[in-house]
């Protein structure tokens, strides 16, 4: 039965963004709703200037309609489910607010660092107080060792960190067609994986929503893609990661089913660093994903070649969670 639950709002999720883009894509392009190429960028991506962006929306509703859909017609909607549907949707809400400034109102920086910062920590704070009044663990456990730290209070600073920080890890490895797209629905299916292995049952058709929303998404948005997710999407679904991982008390393995997104956000520190200290870079560019466009890589084959290592990071995750 539960099984059948799964594949039904895994097919649901996928039929709703496949079904609502074609109609969604031609309206974002009337708007004028193009993305704008920065120029620092590979040159290569300044033929993606105009394609349509805010993608996310099609992927929030398709998440959201989904899981409406089959809470109807199997039980009512957790807590749980109520708290993650928040998260991503406002952290959505923030990503919307910096593409539609970036967009509509011609400025390219979109929202400030702090603003950003400001919105991501009120959403967190929310989150938390909700979180702690409703009884669940605030504590930390680490990974292939029967260790758990309590962290009370502090767990608050700790959710801020954790939130802010995969959200804009998954915004900074949104730089090629289909990139996260692929890495997203990899991550969540771990997710929803292990979900299921703990008895999460409401976090892994949650998960398992998301799956098919940014499959869905993917047909559209491979390479070459027709439409992008902007910020709408990648920091929504920075979020939503982050804050499955919080319910299933895998905050720390999220550093390894994420790695990609890990990965690409210490290519950024690393980079900065060495140019500020040194004055050299240690890449051609950064995030990750551009040194190997600029070693002469497809952006397809960087593409698929981040999915199989995000893939391998997930089969890591899914078995120091279940074996070791």
């Amino acid at each position: 039965m539960l099984e059948q639950v799964a594949l039904y709002t895994l097919l649901v999720a996928f039929l709703i963004t496949v079904l609502l883009s074609p109609f969604f894509i031609p309206f974002l392009r009337r708007l004028k709703f193009g993305q704008s190429i920065r120029e620092e960028g590979p040159k290569s991506h300044q033929k993606k200037s105009g394609t349509p962006t805010m993608g996310g929306l099609m992927i929030l509703t398709a998440l959201l309609l989904a899981t409406f859909i089959v809470s109807t017609k199997v039980s009512e909607l957790s807590v749980k489910t109520y708290l993650l549907l928040f998260v991503t949707l406002g952290f959505g809400l923030l990503g919307f607010l910096d593409d539609y400034i970036k967009v509509v109102m011609k400025r390219n920086l979109g929202l400030t660092s702090k603003q950003k910062l400001l919105g991501q920590i009120v959403i967190a704070g929310i989150f938390f107080i909700i979180y702690k009044q409703m009884g669940f663990p605030t504590e930390v456990h680490i990974p292939g060792a029967d260790i758990a730290i309590e962290l009370g209070w502090f767990y608050f600073v700790f959710l801020i960190f954790w939130l802010v920080g995969f959200s804009n890890a998954v915004n900074l490895t949104d730089g090629l067609d289909g990139l996260v797209s692929g890495t997203a629905a990899i991550a969540f299916g771990a997710l929803s994986i292990l979900a299921w292995y703990k008895g999460n049952f409401d976090v892994a058709i949650f998960c398992v929503a998301v799956v098919g929303a940014v499959l869905g998404f993917l047909v559209f948005n491979a390479h070459p893609a027709k439409v992008f997710m902007g910020d709408t999407g990648s920091l929504a679904l920075g979020g939503a990661l982050a804050t499955v991982a919080v319910f299933l008390q895998l905050e720390i393995l999220l550093i390894i089913i994420g790695g990609v997104f890990v990965i690409e956000t210490l290519s950024v520190i690393i980079q900065v660093a060495s140019f500020k200290t040194t004055g050299k870079r240690v890449f051609k560019m950064s995030p990750l994903h551009h040194h190997y466009e600029l070693v002469g890589w497809s952006e397809w084959r960087v593409v698929t070649t981040f999915w199989f290592v995000g893939l391998l990071f997930a089969v890591l995750g899914i078995y120091i969670e279940v074996w070791v």
